[in-house]
């Protein structure tokens, strides 16, 4: 099967019991595929999708049909009242931090109820970085509440909450850079209830970058007033070339897009950049593309347990509310050489050797390994780490699960390699 590929025999043994170990949790990823697939075809069908649609509209962008359909089509998948879906959102960050600024005025307070962080939304906040335009340079108060493990602690939510000047709670669904499990929809229900329950009018924020169609419901299926995205995750599915979302309640939309923009203008304003019919394209193909990107994640996690590195979160037959896996190498060398292998792995300068370095925005030397048609498109198959202990590799993505698996398979390849010399 392999022969056209060069991965050992030990490797092809190693892949073959991982696959046939992930047999039903293939199963149940892909039964969520097809649930959530018939809730987006039935939208495109509701709305009218047409070949108009995807026009593109130049300059400032007014009266743009397809954009406001495409929109819709958001808030109708998610249950939402309203969305922004544009291509001048450029990065997950850069969405969230137009949602925190459009969402809170100075002297407002904004509390992380699901503790510190990724590290570039810090700097937007204000906790890290040198910035003179940050969160609390503006005014914004800011304060966090520590997970309990990797639950919420849902008392001292309800606390800090029932005081009343909170005016954002805010969540970060998957794991960032920490060594905390990603967080189901399950507990984020529990932990906009108890918002909700001690304060009705404070407003739910999730962060939701790399957990879009992996369960069969979303953060405002569950209360959340927005969550925010980027396109060049999940619901690009490899279409997107830039971009990023915002989905909740029409009027936090309204202030958003107004901070996207300008006041009074908000939606109204911005060119499609001839992005519309893929756009379209990504979000009706993204389901498919998200499984099998799970299902590369629950093969690698089961191979590297197989090959030995078994410091793997989540394990190949948990639940997955992400398209993240991680896995402790405990060394430097082997963090580097798995990336090594996941760029061989890859189909766009398969022959780079990824080097540490500094990235901005980061507070440590990053490897990362992403061999992408779109430049950082983590739903491609890529993988990084901060050179620290216990030196964690972040893998995601795999356009199609053949793809994501050769490319494990590669990596694998190279730290088997590795050990063999040593």
């Amino acid at each position: 099967m392999y022969f056209h590929y060069d991965i050992s025999d030990r490797t092809i043994a190693l892949a073959e019991k991982a696959e046939a170990d992930c047999k039903e949790i293939f199963a149940k990823i892909d039964e969520n595929a097809m649930r959530i697939s018939s809730k987006v075809l039935d939208a495109f069908q509701k709305l009218r999708v047409n070949s108009a649609d995807f026009i593109d509209i130049t300059g400032y962008g007014y009266y743009d049909g397809g954009r406001d359909k495409l929109e819709a089509l958001y808030a109708e998948v998610f249950g939402a009242e309203d969305a922004l879906v544009r291509p001048q959102l450029m990065s997950g960050t850069h969405a969230l931090s137009v949602t925190l600024f459009g969402m809170l005025k100075p002297g407002q307070t904004l509390v992380y109820i699901s503790g510190e962080p990724y590290d570039t939304l810090r700097s937007v906040i204000g906790t890290s970085g040198q910035s003179r335009n940050s969160l609390i340079k503006y005014g914004v108060k800011y304060e966090e509440i520590d997970l309990l493990g990797d639950d919420f602690d849902y008392e001292k939510i309800k606390e800090r909450i029932s005081r009343g000047d909170v005016t954002v709670a805010a969540i970060q669904r998957s794991r960032g850079y920490s060594h905390r499990r990603s967080l189901t929809i399950d507990k984020i229900e529990r932990a906009i209830r108890a918002v909700k329950e001690a304060c009705p009018n404070t407003l739910v924020m999730v962060d939701n970058c790399y957990g879009e169609f992996c369960e069969d419901r979303e953060p405002t299926h569950v209360g959340a007033d927005v969550f925010v995205g980027s396109m060049m995750k999940n619901l690009g599915a490899g279409f997107a070339t830039s971009g990023a979302y915002c989905v909740g309640r029409r009027e936090v939309i309204e202030d958003i897009a107004e901070r996207f923009s300008a006041p009074c203008i908000g939606k109204d304003l911005g060119a499609n950049f001839n992005q519309l019919a893929s756009y379209f394209k990504g979000f009706f193909v993204a389901p498919t593309t998200v499984a099998a990107t799970l299902k590369s994640m629950a093969f690698a996690a089961r191979i590297l347990e197989l090959a030995g590195f078994s410091d793997v979160s989540p394990r190949y037959d948990e639940i997955r509310t992400d398209i993240v896996q991680t896995v402790d190498l405990h060394s430097e060398e082997l963090l580097v050489k798995f990336c090594t292998g996941i760029q061989k792995g890859s189909p766009v300068e398969a022959y780079a050797t990824p080097y540490p370095s500094e990235m901005p925005g980061y507070p440590h030397l990053e490897v990362s390994a992403a061999g992408t048609f779109v430049t950082g498109a983590t739903n491609e198959l890529s993988c990084d780490g901060p050179l620290t202990p216990p030196y964690t590799a972040y893998l995601q993505g795999g356009l199609t699960y053949e793809y994501g698996k050769l490319g494990v398979m590669r990596a694998i390849d190279e730290m088997i390699c590795l050990a063999s010399k040593a």
